[in-house]
């Protein structure tokens, strides 16, 4: 294993792993505590239609996913608060348009995109510099903007109602939160893949959720868990050479069963103490 440390690869690896962790303990905490995990997971898959479009006109998939999620997220915003749309049903309205035109564009493309199982299923092992670029950046971004906030996203977070009745900027700030959540989601394409992107933004964050129940704490615990997720998953992936997406989310799950049932058992031991005094 050690050997494998010194391939640019598997260092980028590290790094994206690293990097995730700190973008998916903020903005997934938020995901979690406001139970967004469906909207995040419809904006995940309605990025493949900007992966199909950028297919289909020969430019770089990544800014296509980007732009064409960011205006999914807009547009469910959109149907949600002007147009009275239930929620769920705008959501699957995105994640069917989305996944339907990616499919269309991919097949009607006179190329072929050797690279787009990758986005489909992730893969961490091949992430590039331009991944790394825009994660630093969306990671940036939004650990930026909760360190200046994150009095008002917490209140937001845990009841919006009251935070409205404080006076609290709750629709600028819901907006900015659902940018930052369109940009996280395809940044982490390329590691997770567009099935399994929302396991990295929810998984974690409810290990976390286990043991702690502040805000700030559950952020630091799901960064933590995040890392040590990539971490094990890649370990795996390794050694009996399966897909490193798979891997880390096999991981993640196995993660949180061992947390519960640490917790489980240290509950049962106090209650057994307690009734024995």
């Amino acid at each position: 294993m050690p050997e494998i440390l010194q391939y640019s690869f598997f260092q980028n690896a590290l790094l994206s792993s690293i990097l995730v962790g700190v973008l998916g303990g903020f903005i997934g905490t938020y995901i979690v505590t406001r139970r967004l995990v469906f909207i995040a997971g419809g904006l995940a898959h309605a990025s493949l239609g900007g992966v199909g479009i950028c297919v289909l006109l020969g430019i770089s998939p990544l800014a296509g996913a980007a732009g064409f999620t960011l205006l999914s997220a807009l547009g469910m915003d959109k149907l949600r608060r002007r147009l009275s749309v239930r929620e769920d049903a705008a959501v699957a309205m995105l994640w069917a348009f989305g996944m339907s035109l990616g499919v269309m564009c991919v097949f009607l493309s006179p190329s072929f995109l050797p690279d787009l199982p990758n986005y489909i299923f992730g893969n961490i092992l091949l992430s590039t510099s331009e991944d790394l670029i825009f994660l630093t950046v969306v990671t940036a971004l939004t650990v930026l903007f909760f360190f200046r906030f994150m009095r008002y996203i917490t209140a937001i977070a845990f009841d919006s109602d009251f935070a409205r009745s404080q006076h609290l900027p709750v629709d600028r700030i819901e907006m900015a939160l659902t940018i930052l959540m369109a940009l996280s989601v395809v940044a982490i394409l390329r590691t997770m893949g567009i099935v399994l992107a929302i396991s990295l933004l929810s998984l974690p964050q409810i290990t976390a959720c286990v043991f702690v129940r502040n805000f700030n704490h559950i952020v630091v615990g799901a960064m933590l868990f995040t890392v040590i997720d990539c971490l094990v998953g890649l370990v795996v992936s390794y050694f009996i050479n399966v897909p490193s997406g798979a891997s880390i989310v096999f991981s993640s799950v196995v993660v949180y069963v061992i947390c519960k049932a640490i917790k489980e058992s240290c509950m049962r031991y106090k209650k057994i103490q307690v009734s024995g005094r």
